[in-house]
C-alpha cells in the first residue's frame, strides 16, 4: 500500500495506457473516454490532490467525455458518405433540354451523358431546346424537371 501511495500518478498512467490499448481492439470509443478520465486522475495526482479527489475528477471527466464528446465523435467516424445508387443519384443534377418539354407531351433532356424523357414540374411551363434544367424527381424513366435561372451578367 505504501508503494501505491508513492506512485499514484504512475498507476493512473498505467491504467490510461491499458485502457487505450484495449480501445484499439474494441473500437467502441468507450475505453478511450475512460482512459481520458485516467489521464485527468494522473494530472490531479501530479498536482498533489488527495486520492478521493483524483478518483472523483477521473470519474467526472470520463462521464463527461462519454456523454458529451463520444456521440458526436462516433457519428463522425462511423457515418460515412451516403452512397447514391440508381436513379436517385440524378436528383439535383442539371441537364439540357434537347427536345421541347411540356406538360402535355414529354420532351427529352441530356442528363449525365444520357438522353432522358422529361416533363416539367410546373404543368404550366414549356421548356425550349437549350434550356438548363434541374432534376427534382425521377418517375419511372421520366425526369421531372424545373428550369434553372440564367446567371445575371
Amino acid at each position: 500500500m505504501e508503494w501505491f501511495r508513492d506512485h499514484v500518478w504512475e498507476t493512473w498512467l498505467g491504467l490510461a495506457v491499458v485502457l487505450t490499448v484495449a480501445e484499439m481492439f474494441s473500437l467502441d470509443l468507450i475505453l478511450i473516454m475512460l482512459a481520458l478520465g485516467a489521464g485527468v486522475g494522473m494530472v490531479a495526482a501530479l498536482l498533489g490532490a488527495p486520492l478521493v479527489a483524483q478518483m472523483l475528477l477521473a470519474a467526472a471527466a470520463s462521464l463527461a467525455a462519454l456523454w458529451l464528446a463520444r456521440p458526436s465523435i462516433a457519428r463522425r467516424l462511423h457515418g460515412g458518405p451516403d452512397l447514391m445508387l440508381g436513379h436517385g443519384k440524378l436528383v439535383g443534377q442539371q441537364g439540357v433540354v434537347t427536345q421541347e418539354v411540356a406538360a402535355h407531351a414529354a420532351g427529352r433532356i441530356r442528363l449525365g451523358g444520357e438522353i432522358w424523357s422529361a416533363v416539367p414540374y410546373d404543368e404550366n411551363l414549356t421548356l425550349t431546346v437549350g434550356a438548363t434544367v434541374e432534376v427534382l424527381e425521377i418517375r419511372g424513366a421520366t425526369a421531372v424537371v424545373h428550369p434553372v435561372a440564367a446567371p445575371l451578367t
